[in-house]
């Protein structure tokens, strides 16, 4: 994937996208390059208009209504916290017992 994004800011700053420039971007950021992936990321990127795919990609139409994964509705939330509330009242309650 930083062979892309690579691509990316060398297209961004109108550079060359060449094995050479995406290497010097990896190894500035710190990332040992992968010639061969750098090689398959060149070929994959021929023939393509990066400008193009941007564009549609910012196009395409995201759900922001949808919950993230795993996550609860807030009128669950608000339950599970009340439930917790409960079983503490009731912990407490039969602590109580014991001690009379």
């Amino acid at each position: 994937m930083e062979n892309i994004y690579a691509a990316m800011l060398l297209h961004k700053a109108g550079k060359q996208i060449d094995e050479a420039s995406i290497e010097a971007v990896l190894k500035a950021a710190g990332i040992t390059p992968d010639k061969a992936m750098i090689k398959a990321t060149i070929t994959a990127l021929k023939g393509i208009d990066i400008e193009k795919t941007i564009k549609e990609a910012l196009a395409m139409p995201v759900a922001t209504t949808a919950a993230a994964p795993g996550a609860a509705p807030k009128e669950d939330k608000k339950k599970v916290v009340e439930e917790e509330k409960k079983s503490e009242e009731e912990a407490a309650a039969g602590l109580g017992a014991l001690f009379g």
